[in-house]
């Protein structure tokens, strides 16, 4: 039996609970092939970058980075030891000024991106750590928003904005429309 390559795309917690539940029908080191139970050779997420709330958003403004929010969350749903690397990529600051209301995951992947220079290249490095999380890429490097045409006509931009506002939504798109993909996720 040959293994099935499968890429999962999206972003929030929808896609980390796809990946938590797509793992354990992965290939384990101890296989020797896929089989009925694992037929899984190659899991890969493509995520979405357009968080700009909480952490990930602080992150994002202050040093000019992709939002690791997402990401976090992935390399925490496919590592071998999850109840572990949750505990510590999840843990939040309580106190300390500036660290407050930031989670070690996010941190670590900001100091990761400075120290590489490579926000997109961090997951791909991070799989070589002892945690051994299968492989993830950021959709695009481009600094991309949401941008939401609402039903009385007004524009509003960031997924948090969008996700409080009370009125419908006509239209959505990614701004700026010309936002190049990851040539890894591609």
């Amino acid at each position: 039996m040959r293994g099935l390559r499968v890429v999962a795309m999206g972003g929030g917690t929808g896609l980390s609970a796809l990946l938590r539940g797509l793992k354990e029908h992965v290939v384990r080191g101890s296989d020797q092939a896929p089989t009925r139970e694992r037929p899984i050779s190659d899991l890969t997420a493509i995520v979405t970058v357009t968080d700009d709330g909480g952490s990930s958003g602080r992150l994002r403004r202050e040093n000019r980075m992709l939002p690791p929010g997402d990401i976090r969350n992935c390399m925490v749903a496919l590592a071998k030891d999850e109840a572990l690397l949750s505990r510590l990529f999840q843990y939040r600051f309580q106190a300390g000024h500036g660290l407050t209301g930031h989670n070690f995951g996010n941190l670590f992947l900001a100091a990761l991106t400075h120290v590489t220079g490579d926000f997109a290249g961090s997951g791909p490095r991070f799989e070589q750590s002892p945690c051994d999380s299968r492989a993830h890429f950021p959709s695009t490097i481009s600094n991309v928003h949401l941008v939401a045409t609402l039903v009385n006509g007004k524009r509003i931009q960031g997924e948090t904005s969008i996700s409080r506002s009370k009125i419908p939504i006509r239209k959505i798109e990614l701004s700026p429309r010309a936002a190049r993909p990851l040539p890894k996720a591609i």
